[in-house]
């Protein structure tokens, strides 16, 4: 195994289990925690607000703006995420639907 690809498998390895560890910590240390009105709080209303932030800043700078429909490239994966979660309730399936619907777009239709 030559040092490129060790360093790159090493990379990877420490990337990911970073990735992880900053995943679990709050599960593993504030796990006792979860009545406390507060994380109760947050864990009701963070995600919707999370949601709506990336779609503020998402919008305006993904769609083209200038073709002939007004946004319509970043307006439909939009609308396809919004009805998915109201007629599911499923949030994986959801962004999983928009992101899918986007990336089709983006890469079938030439603007």
């Amino acid at each position: 195994m030559s040092n490129e690809t060790l360093y790159l498998l090493s990379f990877i390895l420490v990337t990911a289990a970073a990735t992880f560890l900053t995943r679990l910590m709050p599960f593993a240390f504030l796990g006792k925690h979860s009545s406390h009105p507060l994380a109760q709080h947050l864990g009701r209303y963070l995600p919707a607000g999370i949601m709506a932030v990336l779609v503020a800043i998402f919008l305006p700078r993904s769609a083209h703006w200038q073709v002939p429909v007004f946004g319509l490239d970043a307006l439909v994966p939009a609308a396809l995420v919004i009805v998915l979660h109201l007629w599911r309730r499923n949030a994986l399936l959801s962004m999983l639907a928009g992101t899918s619907c986007y990336m089709l777009i983006q890469q079938q239709l030439s603007f």
